[in-house]
């Protein structure tokens, strides 16, 4: 095995941590969530696709932050921008300022849904309004869906907390499963309001699914069939996947889609887009959206930006090419170790899952290869999440992912040699 690394500064702001917030950190960025002693927990600094902790070490960035830096840490274009909208203007206001328009006219240049679209902060922010738009619209109650799509009651798998009142008229069907939705469709007849879906399939831990056998255009055609409002989840994979999202990759055009992360390079700015007729309903039967933030212009320069730039480079052409290495190289890995291991996903967003190796609860060993592999990796320098998808950024260079790829490599190696 590699050498662990030193995680002194990381462990004591942890420690300290443990008296300011419950847990020490909140959600997904908990140490649990990685290899607990192998991580850090604390980082300091960014810049383009490496990060450094506080105890100084070094890594390639390829968890993005979870999504949301798609160019680059201390992108200077972007940043610039920002900076000089609050030395002249400042950004926080009673009323909007005219880079609404500006940005919502890039969405809907880019966004085949986006005849309208609403500003908002998180993607649960987005997720959320999207759903009242459809309720009111529609004058139903029920969501079916699909995916994860926030932490609002609403949604949130973890119910500790909410009221079964909360989300009493939330039902899930299953990603790739054109079946579950008919049944859900059929038990709920006359009742659903919209049906939410994430277009590829990225559940917790699970290998990532592209839309089998037309799946998205059948789910289409089902909600229509209902009288319900279709909204994609684009938060992942909007202006990564493609300019306008899975939709245009897919040529699917939903009646609603929320985007977010990427579209500011880690600014928090998320969008409600969609058709005009169901986005009117807004204003027309007087739902309520509002937040003190919504209308911050900061983070719509930051998006208006990362946009433009996205545009003049040509970046998610350079961000498929770089997954595409790192896809070959790491099934080539898997094959020639003969690891029990997949890599799935659509290579913006590579993911590694380890499955079991029998139905015995017992034989822990698909568990070790996971651990082992991650340590690998964090301990090499290559920072992955071991239960989350990966994301490709822009400013990750070819010797980035030259490197990047060896590792992968060498971590196979060294687990098929560990745990056969």
């Amino acid at each position: 095995m590699s050498e662990k690394l030193n995680l002194t500064n990381s462990q004591k702001i942890y420690t300290e941590a443990l008296d300011f917030c419950p847990g020490a950190i909140m959600g997904i960025r908990k140490p649990s969530n990685f290899v607990p002693g192998e991580y850090p927990i604390f980082f300091k600094s960014g810049k383009g696709m490496r990060i450094w902790d506080v105890d100084g070490n070094e890594y390639l960035d390829f968890l993005a932050s979870y999504g949301p830096i798609i160019i680059g840490h201390q992108e200077e274009e972007i940043d610039n921008a920002v900076i000089e909208k609050i030395r002249t203007d400042s950004f926080c206001f009673n009323l909007a300022q005219p880079h609404q328009n500006e940005l919502l006219r890039l969405l809907q240049k880019h966004i085949p849904c986006a005849e309208m679209g609403v500003l908002v902060k998180t993607g649960s922010d987005a997720t959320s309004t999207a759903i009242r738009i459809a309720r009111v619209h529609t004058g139903r109650d029920m969501i079916l869906r699909c995916g994860y799509h926030g932490w609002h009651d609403w949604c949130i798998a973890v119910k500790n907390g909410i009221p079964a009142n909360c989300y009493k008229d939330v039902d899930g069907f299953h990603y790739n499963d054109i079946d579950s939705l008919k049944k859900k469709l059929e038990e709920y007849k006359g009742k659903v309001a919209a049906v939410i879906t994430t277009p590829i399939g990225h559940e917790l831990n699970e290998p990532i699914q592209e839309p089998q056998s037309d799946f998205l255009n059948k789910v289409k055609e089902l909600a229509h069939q209902h009288g319900a409002v279709l909204i994609f989840d684009e938060i992942r994979t909007g202006f990564r996947m493609s300019m306008g999202g899975a939709q245009k990759y897919y040529k699917v055009t939903p009646d609603m889609a929320v985007f977010g992360k990427a579209m500011a390079n880690g600014y928090a700015i998320s969008a409600v887009t969609g058709k005009r007729e169901v986005m009117m309903s807004l204003e027309d039967k007087h739902a309520f959206i509002s937040s003190t933030f919504f209308s911050n212009s900061l983070e719509m320069v930051a998006a208006i930006a990362t946009i433009k730039f996205l545009e003049r480079e040509k970046a998610l052409d350079a961000v498929w090419k770089k997954g595409e290495t790192i896809k070959q190289r790491s099934m080539a890995a898997i094959e020639k170790t003969g690891v029990n291991a997949f890599f799935s996903g659509i290579v913006p967003m590579p993911f590694f899952t380890f499955p079991k190796d029998s139905d015995d609860p017992t034989d822990k060993r698909y568990r070790d290869r996971r651990v082992l592999f991650f340590t690998e990796l964090v301990r090499n320098g290559v920072f992955m999440q071991p239960f989350h998808h990966g994301y490709i950024g822009y400013r990750h260079t070819d010797a980035d992912i030259e490197r990047a790829c060896s590792v992968i490599e060498e971590a196979f190696a060294v687990v098929a040699k560990a745990i056969p």
